[in-house]
């Protein structure tokens, strides 16, 4: 994906995500220069990856197979297994319209996915199976709202504006937006995109970039490159 294309989806997200009243912090608007010079100030940042983050999924066709991610929050992996500290995360989102987010899991994450306007939010949800691989057979339940519901295997979920759902670790997910651009909320256990999405299809998490202009504000990707 060239730099030139993230920026402009950057700005894009920024007016879709103010268009519904969601304000987001400050540090989200400093620029690379910026970020350099307050660098002593930006472990806690750094440190919990939170910031941008502009997937096609190394796949290079964004529009039709990628997702758009700001980390607001998110805790220390480490501190899950003490059962004490900040153990949460949260993201705001956007699934555009037919745009998928593909078919993937996570070992750790337990998280609720919350349409928070525009568009339905649809899923397709698959159980797993001991072994972790998808289950093509058996049901799968989850809570919308904490309203227990029983989808086929491969079952489409359509999450109206309001609605959420709660999928705990290991329960296969993908997901896109239905007649128009979605907004997604997610309020999580601690988020480690490194380690913890286990997909499907042998792709990747994180975007190529090529660099064509300067960046207008740094990814959660690029921070190892440009601060360190």
């Amino acid at each position: 994906m060239k730099r030139s294309r993230v920026n402009e989806i950057l700005a894009e997200g920024d007016r879709f995500i103010r268009s519904f009243g969601y304000v987001l912090p400050p540090f989200a608007y400093w620029t690379p220069a910026e970020m350099k010079a307050r660098r002593s100030d930006m472990d806690g940042i750094i440190n919990a990856r939170l910031g941008w983050d502009i997937t096609d999924y190394g796949q290079g066709k964004f529009d039709e197979l990628g997702l758009f991610l700001f980390t607001v929050r998110n805790g220390k992996v480490a501190d899950l297994a003490k059962g004490k500290g900040m153990l949460y995360a949260e993201k705001i989102m956007i699934s555009r319209k037919d745009q998928i987010s593909p078919m993937h899991r996570h070992n750790l994450k337990a998280e609720d996915i919350i349409n928070r306007g525009g568009g339905k939010l649809v899923l397709e949800l698959f159980a797993a199976r001991e072994d972790g691989s998808i289950d093509d057979q058996a049901n799968v339940e989850v809570p919308v709202d904490s309203v227990m519901k029983k989808l086929p295997a491969g079952g489409l979920l359509k999450l109206e504006p309001g609605e959420s759902v709660t999928l705990l670790p290991n329960v296969w997910h993908a997901f896109w937006g239905e007649g128009k651009d979605v907004l997604i909320g997610e309020v999580s256990t601690v988020n480690d995109d490194l380690t913890d999405n286990i997909f499907r299809d042998p792709i990747g998490r994180f975007s190529d970039i090529e660099e064509d202009v300067e960046p207008v504000h740094l990814l959660v990707a690029d921070y190892d490159k440009h601060l360190g």
